[in-house]
């Protein structure tokens, strides 16, 4: 018999290897492989800074488009409807200036929620009046404003064209007077009058004497001041050297009376001497100063008046004009 010889595969052929690629390592690597943090910290890190910069975006169109404040109107509101809302108002140091005028501008909010209320917006509404020279504004929870007012004190009134205005001694207009409701204070008249209310107090403390006097002041010219006394004289005193003008007028109605006694018109623009009107003519008569001379000049009932130079006579305006 023959036998069969059983073949095996052939032999497989060697295969050559491939080479490994080599791998690069850049610049970077290098870098990260020298910091002593882990690669995946360093991932973690980086994803992290991309969703907070992300979050920060979308905080910034939210706080634009005003969410922030919508949430916060949104809890005040709530604390609002939970009791803390205004309901109260109490108001000290109030004397002259009408109360529901501060009540009015208290309440003047778009939400009466205490939270909400602007203390600052009330306290600069409250200034706008006359009247209030200082403010102060706060809380007092659950349910009440405290607005503290410090008034204005009124110094004199102010005539300009046929109005009256009360003002205080900085020349603030404080409210309008009716002529029927005159007030006991020194009367100013003219343009700008009020704004030389500081100016006239000083002038009037130069002669102390004669500021009970006083009935009215006009300010003329812009310039100067014309005095009308309560006996019915008026005084011009000159632009320059007004108080020392007004001290020596005065000295001399000290020394011997020349209020009272029928003069029209006292004249000292000129601070060399003082000329006088009497009433019904229009010559003028120079008076001696009593510092330098024994006679004053002749009583204006008598027929001997005093020589002297004359000035421009102009007529005295009244106290109060129409």
């Amino acid at each position: 018999m023959s036998r069969t010889i059983k073949r095996g595969p052939p032999p497989r052929r060697p295969v050559p290897r491939r080479r490994q690629p080599v791998k690069r390592v850049t610049l970077a690597q290098r870098l990260l492989a020298k910091v002593p943090v882990s690669e995946e910290t360093i991932r973690k890190a980086v994803t992290w800074t991309i969703l907070g910069g992300a979050g920060a975006a979308v905080l910034a169109v939210a706080t634009y488009v005003g969410v922030p404040g919508m949430i916060g109107t949104a809890i005040a509101e709530q604390a609002g409807h939970a009791g803390f809302r205004v309901q109260q108002i109490e108001v000290t140091g109030l004397k002259r200036m009408d109360r529901m005028t501060v009540y009015a501008v208290a309440l003047d909010q778009q939400s009466r929620a205490m939270p909400l209320v602007n203390l600052e917006d009330v306290r600069a509404k409250l200034l706008r009046y006359g009247w209030i020279k200082d403010a102060h504004v706060s809380r007092r929870l659950p349910d009440t404003l405290l607005v503290d007012i410090e008034e204005r004190t009124p110094a004199a009134v102010w005539q300009d064209n046929g109005q009256l205005t009360l003002i205080d001694a900085g020349g603030v207009l404080l409210e309008p007077v009716r002529p029927e409701a005159m007030p006991d204070l020194p009367l100013i008249i003219g343009p700008g009058a009020n704004l030389q209310e500081p100016a006239y107090q000083a002038l009037l403390s130069a002669a102390p004497a004669l500021k009970p006097r006083v009935k009215a002041a006009t300010w003329i010219g812009n310039r100067r001041w014309d005095i009308t006394f309560d006996s019915g004289e008026t005084l011009a005193l000159p632009e320059d050297g007004a108080g020392a003008a007004l001290m020596k007028f005065a000295a001399m109605d000290g020394s011997r009376p020349l209020l009272g006694r029928g003069w029209l018109r006292f004249d000292m623009r000129d601070p060399t001497k003082l000329v006088a009107r009497k009433p019904g003519l229009n010559q003028n008569h120079a008076l001696a100063d009593p510092a330098k001379a024994g006679d004053m000049g002749s009583d204006p009932a008598s027929g001997n008046d005093a020589d002297g130079a004359a000035s421009d006579g102009a007529a005295a305006p009244g106290a109060v004009q129409g």
